[in-house]
């Protein structure tokens, strides 16, 4: 398929690529070796509306399209993929997750805080026994006294260290396969939620 980005899009790609290389290409290596996320550029990736590219605006987003996105994404990895990467998680799998299957109220509560940039977000799937393959998951998640208690422990969750908002899967029917899993909203500071070491890894 052939297509050209139009002029508006050309500007996104221009904007994206000349804060990529100012902001973050003099610190590609020294952010890569300390396994840090510059979580204090958080709003200028917010004022750049990066953090809630494909929402509507009555959500706190854009509401641009996939080519404006993966624009973005791409002229973000093209200086430094572990930050395109990050972004991209926050975007498509946190906060995606949220506006496509998350009630109204849970799109108020957290989705526009997501998209606005005030929090970044983390999805849970990969664990030390299972990787990512879902139906090798062995959290749980059950009633109890009106809510849920989730059981168990992910590891190498992109944005883990420092989102303050999670979606986590967990088993809810065992009897279902993988459509007994279900996805809950994990606000950082939760009882009982801790972040452990940080892994070393590549983005």
């Amino acid at each position: 398929m052939e297509f050209e980005l139009n002029e508006e899009q050309q500007q996104i790609k221009q904007t994206i690529r000349e804060f990529a290389e100012a902001e973050l290409g003099p610190h590609v290596q020294e952010w890569d070796e300390a396994q840090h996320f510059p979580v204090e550029l958080r709003p200028k990736f917010a004022d750049l509306g990066i953090l809630g590219v494909l929402f509507p605006e009555e959500y706190g987003g854009t509401g641009m399209g996939y080519i404006e996105y993966a624009t973005i994404i791409e002229e973000l990895a093209r200086v430094d993929p572990s930050i395109g990467l990050a972004i991209a998680a926050h975007n498509s799998l946190c906060a995606g997750h949220i506006f496509i299957g998350g009630s109204e109220e849970q799109k108020r509560k957290y989705l526009v805080p997501l998209a606005r940039g005030e929090h970044f977000g983390a999805w849970g799937l990969t664990e030390p026994s299972s990787g990512s393959d879902a139906s090798s998951m062995r959290t749980t998640a059950a009633r109890r006294n009106g809510g849920w208690v989730i059981n168990g422990s992910k590891n190498f969750i992109t944005n883990a260290t420092f989102a303050e908002t999670t979606v986590a899967l967990a088993i809810t029917d065992r009897t279902a396969g993988t459509h007994g899993i279900s996805a809950f909203v994990v606000e950082r500071g939760a009882k009982g939620f801790s972040v452990a070491k940080k892994e070393n890894k590549l983005g």
